[in-house]
């Protein structure tokens, strides 16, 4: 959600601001701006409604150059998406900032600004903050006590990129709840609220800290801590390449990244499978210790990620014989907890910054869980350096809003962590043997399902002109259905729902009409005769059924039942391959619907803010 790029350098800095606001496209925005210091013009400024190519046009139009910058993507919270709205804002034509978060007291400080003689050009809570900065140098301080000053006043969170007239040479950076990087190079530097912005000028990268400021000049770089002390952070080469996040040959990346599971499955399962068994140590030190320890584990997600966690659940009691909560983080952050003993606690996310899930383990240490773990896409993320155990997904870039390669690979990290939990609550080892054998195959799983893209490609058309669609699925499998259904709804924009399948007399089944589809995903397990049971429960209203199951499942396309037949599979692994499809249904239909499969309306990829 919203993106930061700054740069100081000795060379025109705009065409690098843009590149990096291009490549920050998929968090989801709907304004763009740049500002930059200029030798001869000072402060200039230009912003654009709607995409980046908007904000580029509007650059060609007005050309503008500069050795110091700072833009923005916004993803509007205070204010309705406007030119008026968009960052960067200035205050008195010497300060510029651009900000991601959400300032909680800006109301209160917007009323003293006015008693003070400041005017506003926007609805936004940001401008408060440039009005306030400009305030504190106006009493004496230099740019960076100003910044220091200015946040010391603010509730909230914030990520912040300040670049001041009278100061041509330097670019200031805060954070404090929102994520933000600092990129190394050679007589220049640059900030981020991405790594994936930066890397076509570099591949050095510190990543500030809560509380930390930076202040940037061609020759180094400063932090200070939130004690206002010197600290040093540590510098991380990245190992993506500037050319990791491209579409290549597919028309979209949701796609590409569909279409890449397989490797990035098998990404997540290199190093961690040993001869039979799930290694403890590919969680990090001293984790078989704590398993050792754990009754009870306690999943907090938000979105897709708490999607794989409720599929977890069924893993771990089932599999492992271990109790197991999951929610949502919102609603875990805002209650009061009980926590049994030896609970470990458990985070996922795809991005590491999900601000709810953050703030929910931040609460977390202080609540007696036996320990941490955070189940992650991205390394440097805050989630991961606050979690005592971690184990990355390996799913590299995703830049579609819509999550796919990222939930499937949790879904093996998880899986991972209910073999380790499960060896210690007594699963014989040939059955661990057989988990790890099930997973070892698991790519090839995934490359056979995606096999099924020609028949869900040519099924889509029956779905291009519906409203409204029911998913169906019993055990794991009903959250599988419920991320078949988000997808569905998040970039076809169709209004989609699941339910267990057992549910439908309690409700669902009044929906039901040849009007309906009805998509349902049945596995070849113990459930299976009660879904065929609910199936033709819909069969016998009318219903329009779309059902993926087992090649032995004995479910066949007859009037009114299209089968798309998904080969035999493990129980273990068959929520991660029936997930597939679905996420091809969703792609099909939301292209036929041409709707911005890659940045739905009104969504971001990573939300950082409440």
């Amino acid at each position: 959600m919203c993106g930061i790029v700054g740069a100081v350098a000795q060379r025109d800095v705009a065409a690098i601001l843009l590149e990096g606001l291009k490549r920050l496209e998929y968090r989801g925005y709907d304004s763009a701006g740049i500002a930059v210091l200029d030798g001869t013009a000072g402060l200039r400024r230009i912003r654009a409604l709607g995409k980046v190519r908007r904000l580029e046009e509007a650059m060609a139009r007005d050309p503008l150059a500069g050795s110091t910058g700072i833009a923005h993507t916004r993803w509007a919270t205070h204010g309705e998406p406007s030119e008026r709205n968009a960052h960067p804002h200035i205050s008195a034509g010497r300060i510029a900032i651009v900000h991601n978060g959400i300032i909680e007291n800006h109301e209160a400080l917007r009323a003293r600004q006015r008693e003070a003689g400041y005017r506003f050009e926007s609805d936004t809570d940001t401008e408060v903050i440039a009005h306030q900065i400009h305030f504190h140098l106006g009493r004496g301080l230099d740019l960076v006590d100003a910044v220091r000053a200015t946040v010391a006043d603010l509730e909230g969170a914030y990520a912040l990129g300040v670049i001041c007239a009278d100061r041509p040479d330097q670019l200031v950076a805060a954070r404090r709840g929102s994520p933000l990087v600092v990129g190394i190079g050679i007589g220049e530097h640059f900030i981020a609220s991405d790594v994936f912005a930066l890397l076509p000028v570099t591949r050095r990268f510190v990543f500030l800290e809560e509380g930390d400021i930076a202040l940037l000049t061609r020759e180094r770089v400063s932090i200070y801590g939130a004690d206002g002390r010197p600290a040093s952070r540590p510098e991380r080469v990245s190992e993506l390449s500037a050319d990791s996040a491209e579409r290549g040959e597919y028309r979209h990346y949701m796609l590409k990244e569909i279409f890449e599971q397989p490797r990035a499955v098998a990404d997540t399962l290199e190093g961690r499978l040993g001869g039979e068994r799930v290694l403890d140590a590919a969680f990090g030190p001293g984790a078989g210790a704590i398993f050792d320890q754990v009754r009870a584990v306690h999943i907090v997600a938000c979105g897709t990620s708490f999607h794989a966690g409720l599929v977890a659940r069924y893993w771990m009691e089932s599999l492992a014989g271990v109790s197991c909560q999951v929610e949502v983080a919102s609603e875990f952050r805002y209650r009061r907890v009980v926590v049994p003993p030896g609970t470990l606690f458990v985070t996922v996310s795809q991005s590491g910054e999900t601000a709810d899930t953050l703030a929910a383990l931040r609460g977390a240490h202080d609540l007696g869980y036996l320990a941490s773990l955070a189940i992650c896409n991205v390394s440097e993320s805050s989630l991961v350096r606050e979690s005592g155990l971690t184990l990355m997904t390996r799913a590299g870039p995703e830049i579609g809003v819509a999550s796919t390669k990222a939930f499937t690979t949790q879904l093996t990290a998880l899986l991972l962590l209910v073999a380790c939990l499960a060896r210690r609550q007594g699963l014989a080892g040939a059955e661990e043997a057989h988990l790890v054998s099930e997973l070892r195959g698991l790519p090839g799983r995934i490359e056979a399902v995606l096999g099924l893209n020609p028949r869900i490609q040519t099924l889509a058309d029956e779905f291009a002109d519906k409203r409204h669609a029911l998913f169906l699925g019993r055990g794991a499998h009903y959250p599988v259905a419920m991320e078949g259904a988000l997808k569905l709804k998040e970039i076809s924009y169709i209004h989609a729902e699941a339910y267990p399948a057992g549910e439908l007399k309690h409700g669902p089944l009044a929906l039901v009409d040849a009007d309906m589809p009805v998509i349902a995903v049945a596995p070849n397990d113990q459930l299976l005769e009660k879904l065929k049971s609910n199936l033709q429960e819909v069969h016998a209203r009318g219903g329009q059924l779309y059902v993926f199951a087992d090649q032995d499942s004995g479910i066949v396309t007859e009037p009114g039942t299209q089968t798309l037949p998904v080969a035999p599979t493990d129980e273990a692994i068959a929520p991660i391959v029936f997930t597939i499809p679905l996420q091809l249904l969703a792609y099909h239909v939301a292209v036929l619907k041409g709707t911005d499969v890659d940045q739905p309306r009104n969504l971001a990829k990573s939300v950082t803010v409440e």
